[in-house]
């Protein structure tokens, strides 16, 4: 069972999804379309959830700065950590000038930054895997677009696939999640050990944690 209301932080209003269940506790999450979802017991009222929404206003007003932050992010064009002004122009090519991308069309710009994606991640991936002193295969590379995880280690075909949102992010993000599914080459698995071997060769992994976790 669901409903829906609007709900006012900060004089903005918020859609307030409510899912009902065989919960013990509620739950109040963000969602990164700035949707308020709570998640409840079945006998709980929309008064009571309003009522526990006011008591949360300060968690609400943080939450949501956040998640507007994150979702004017995915909306801008970025490349390798740089915002970039999209143009389109009649060009033959893709070309970057300072702050500013022109491209002949958005198909052009999509199949540009696809071929610049491979290119990175291939060289990233051969000057990380070079660091290496564990005896560990030189994986093949995929990419897809993933929604919960920013790479995957596949031992059982020796493969690592990087999430292609990485391309937006700066190089030191994309190498630590080379370094992280190259890891698990090492400790198939998140061990102190693990974690050791992602910090003997990345020793801020930490920096790239945060900054993969805010955006």
């Amino acid at each position: 069972m669901s409903y829906e209301f609007y709900y006012k932080v900060d004089n903005e209003k918020y859609k307030v999804v409510v899912v009902k269940k065989n919960n013990k506790n509620t739950y109040i999450k963000i969602k990164d379309d700035l949707t308020i979802y709570v998640t409840t017991n079945m006998l709980v009222t929309k008064w009571q959830i309003k009522s526990m929404l006011d008591d949360e206003q300060e968690y609400l007003k943080k939450a949501l700065t956040v998640a507007k932050a994150k979702y004017q992010r995915q909306q801008d064009f970025y490349y390798l950590g740089k915002k970039y002004d999209i143009v389109i122009v009649p060009f033959d090519a893709v070309e970057i000038d300072d702050d500013k991308i022109y491209a002949p069309s958005y198909a052009s710009l999509d199949k540009w930054l696809q071929k610049q994606m491979l290119e990175v991640f291939n060289e990233r991936l051969e000057i990380k895997y070079s660091l290496f002193e564990e005896d560990i295969p030189f994986p093949k590379l995929k990419t897809r677009k993933m929604k919960t995880r920013w790479g995957v280690c596949n031992k059982r075909d020796t493969s690592v696939t990087l999430n292609s949102r990485l391309i937006r992010y700066e190089i030191h993000e994309i190498d630590y999640v080379i370094v992280h599914e190259l890891s698990h080459l090492v400790h198939f698995d998140h061990s102190k050990a693990f974690w050791q071997t992602v910090a003997k060769y990345m020793p801020d992994y930490k920096k790239a944690v945060r900054i993969l976790k805010e955006q």
